[in-house]
């Protein structure tokens, strides 16, 4: 069983930025991809990016790529979202997820284990 708490969300103007943290209890973290998904309101949710459990490699939705960076500490149970030049339209909860299979896949279904997520709101 493995427990994602996120943290790190928060009201930030259009421009800024925000780091997200999502920690993971467990001793597999370290075998599992992540990934961060976010939900708008009145959408369904989306993928925003993912990493694999070593850290090599990762995907990101088109509409953060060079703004969003996604890493993780694995002796730390922990993964992060950088998300800088943040825009209105990001306005959303963010999950943090594990997908045991190693996986670095965008399709929510394949993750396991998802946290409670943590509001992230950008003023214009």
């Amino acid at each position: 069983q493995v427990q994602l708490v996120e943290s790190g969300g928060g009201l930030v103007q259009a421009g800024g930025s925000l780091r997200l943290s999502c920690a993971a209890s467990g001793r597999t973290f370290g075998s599992y991809a992540m990934g961060w998904f976010r939900q708008a309101p009145g959408k369904e949710r989306a993928s925003v990016a993912v990493i694999s459990s070593g850290g090599g490699w990762t995907y990101y939705a088109d509409s953060v790529k060079g703004r969003f960076t996604i890493s993780r500490d694995n002796a730390k149970n922990m993964v992060y979202l950088q998300m800088n030049s943040l825009k209105p339209e990001d306005t959303a909860v963010y999950y943090c997820a594990a997908e045991t299979t190693d996986w670095v896949t965008p399709d929510e279904t394949n993750y396991d284990y998802w946290g409670q997520g943590t509001q992230v709101t950008v003023s214009s």
